[in-house]
């Protein structure tokens, strides 16, 4: 069964009170219920962490080598500066999808750029909620289609 593990930054754990005009009104729990739907729709087994730390963040991507097939990140604000987390990332060896509940391109300018990006398979911005279900999709697909490779 493909594993993927749902990664999220800091302040993701507030959702459903942190500025509901971006982020969208469902609380964490409530998201990663949405996620645990789509998945099983698929097959796929997934795990979530969240973390406000960059070094617990690592830490999951590092316990979890070896036992994941890919990973769908929300780096929170670490998007912008978080080169240790993107270190950790490269070093899983798995595809990775960013997600982004709110448009980051669509706001202030410092917001714009991911130091994530260029590493990740894609970037899913401005869905809500629906950034996750599209971005469990597409990496199992993904991961599907290189394990005939």
């Amino acid at each position: 069964m493909t594993r993927i593990l749902v990664l999220n930054g800091p302040n993701i754990n507030i959702l459903g009170r942190r500025n509901p005009g971006i982020y969208g009104v469902r609380t964490l729990d409530e998201v990663n219920r949405a996620i645990s739907e789509k998945a099983d729709t698929l097959g796929v087994d997934v795990s979530f962490y969240q973390s406000n730390l960059e070094g617990e963040l690592i830490d999951r991507i590092q316990q979890s080598w070896g036992n994941i097939d890919g990973i769908v990140v929300n780096p929170g604000a670490l998007t912008h500066y978080g080169y240790s987390l993107k270190d950790a990332l490269i070093d899983a060896a798995v595809p990775v999808i960013e997600v982004h509940l709110g448009n980051i391109h669509a706001r202030e300018e410092w917001r714009r750029h991911s130091v994530v990006a260029d590493i990740a398979r894609g970037q899913i911005a401005g869905f809500g909620w629906r950034s996750y279900t599209s971005a469990i999709e597409i990496i199992a697909g993904i991961i599907e289609e290189e394990s005939f490779l």
